[in-house]
């Protein structure tokens, strides 16, 4: 299993291959429904992002409340909600999304067009995955609550590599 850190991206993405393992360690933010809603609504009005989306790396999930750690369970949300905003952001730099289940051809087009991944989370191992956030902090939407737009700090976060920087799909073979 790999190793791969947030800050340098570009230097190992395109060395990942669909279906390999990975441990992401750094800072990814979360989006959900409404939180992608708001965001494209700042895109269209020129206003200032939460974040930057050149770079980026959104998980699609809106974790339960802090019991002990950072979050409280924290699953991922399915992918195919984000599609129809996916393809600009993966033009504008973003570097990888993170959900569950497949994406669509607009999607695949944009991760092959902008050498972006698509990384998949273990459905239903929610509680698992929050082990991996050390750090949570509300950044934007406050008033959405789970779906507010949050930055995380993860430590060796158990993901696969879902769609390659090629389009090469672990839903495909």
């Amino acid at each position: 299993m790999k190793s791969c850190n947030t800050e340098n991206f570009r230097e190992w993405a395109s060395t990942l291959r669909a279906g390999e393992e990975i441990l992401l360690s750094g800072t990814v933010y979360t989006s959900r429904d409404a939180a992608h809603k708001r965001i494209f609504q700042a895109i269209a009005d020129g206003t200032p992002l939460p974040y930057p989306i050149e770079g980026a790396f959104i998980y699609y999930a809106g974790p339960t409340p802090a019991k002990h750690g950072a979050v409280g369970s924290c699953g991922p949300t399915t992918s195919s909600r984000m599609d129809v905003y996916a393809p600009q952001l993966y033009d504008m730099g973003l570097a990888a999304t993170i959900g569950k289940g497949d994406r669509s051809e607009a999607v695949y087009d944009a991760i092959r067009r902008s050498g972006g991944l698509y990384l998949c989370a273990i459905g239903g191992a929610g509680a698992l995955a929050s082990r991996a956030i050390v750090k949570s902090e509300v950044i934007a939407y406050d008033d959405l609550g789970c779906e507010s737009v949050k930055r995380f700090t993860v430590r060796d976060f158990p993901l696969f590599v879902a769609i390659d920087t090629a389009g090469n799909s672990i839903f495909k073979k």
